[in-house]
């Protein structure tokens, strides 16, 4: 029982490293199909790929749908609303995208070269083997009112300091700031700090507010890095944890055996925790008494020794 199982992990992880080949190959050669020559020269073997591709991300996409119900989510364990559910989740629709130009093209007329630059949608089926986006999504969820709450800063800046322009330089270029909407460009340019210069206010009001715009655009960039940062740190702080109860619940009889330290390993790679990482907590626990969980007595566990 345990051979088969070390080969199904085997398997899964040839077939995880085989997509994501596949995946970087095909971002490689959309950008690659893009130069004039190559494509020329190489168009049949572009084309080849493609369909080879295409077929492997069907294939894929088909296998997800029918494995979906037996996924540990139960939304998903009923074999049709569970599909149907699947279908609409948000990996499930980039796979969906990945493959869908393709047999649009062979139904409806498409510019082909809109097809091909389509296919770089495929990159985003990465995020289904990258531990750093998955980290990043959790984030983005944590943080999502926060997130929000600046956003909306943002937004009524950008309004505000738009129509204050217009209002100021309108009539000494009326060709440059033509409108309110038009004057949002210059403002998303300088609180973003690029400065492109396509757009330079000329009146002295115009120019104290272009300085106000730009010295707030600083603290506009560092809202949500702050954010970000704060919520990135706090959600590895959640994983670590998450990684440290199951440990204790591994050493609740004392001794770490085989089968949970494959255990805990699947459950490291689940958290996106590295090797140092999780070796760090699992130190740690292991030589510090901690209680139970159950009866609140104080456990002191020890890792049994790899064969």
């Amino acid at each position: 029982m345990l051979g088969g199982e070390g080969h199904d992990d085997r398997l899964v992880k040839v077939i995880d490293w085989f997509l994501i080949v596949m995946i970087v190959l095909n971002v490689i050669a959309v950008v690659l199909e893009s130069m004039e020559h190559l494509a020329i020269a190489h168009g049949p073997a572009f084309h080849v790929f493609d369909l080879f591709s295409v077929a492997v991300f069907s294939v894929e996409y088909l296998l997800r749908l029918w494995t979906a119900v037996e996924m540990d989510e139960p939304r998903y364990r009923h074999p049709v609303w569970g599909r149907l559910r699947w279908m609409v989740s948000p990996m499930a629709i980039v796979d969906l995208l990945s493959v869908l130009p393709f047999y649009l093209g062979m139904f409806v007329e498409m510019d082909l070269r809109a097809i091909r630059v389509l296919r770089v949608l495929r990159v985003f089926k990465l995020g289904r083997y990258s531990m750093a986006i998955n980290v990043m999504v959790a984030v983005a969820r944590q943080e999502a009112r926060a997130i929000g709450a600046v956003l909306f800063v943002m937004a009524v800046v950008l309004v505000f300091t738009s129509a204050l322009m217009y209002l100021f330089e309108h009539r000494a270029q009326p060709h440059v700031f033509a409108d309110i909407p038009t004057s949002m460009w210059w403002s998303v340019v300088t609180l973003t700090t690029l400065g492109y210069g396509d757009m330079v206010p000329i009146t002295p009001m115009g120019r104290l507010l272009g300085g106000f715009t730009a010295v707030l655009g600083i603290g506009m960039i560092a809202l949500p890095t702050g954010v970000l940062a704060s919520g990135f740190s706090e959600q590895m702080r959640m994983r670590r944890e998450e990684y440290r109860e199951a440990v204790e619940r591994a050493l609740e009889d004392g001794a770490i055996t085989k089968r949970e330290r494959r255990l805990l390993d699947d459950t490291r790679l689940r958290l996106g925790l590295s090797e140092e990482e999780a070796s760090l907590v699992l130190e740690d626990a292991v030589r510090h008494p901690h209680p139970c969980p159950h009866c609140g007595k104080t456990i002191h566990g020890h890792s049994e020794p790899e064969d």
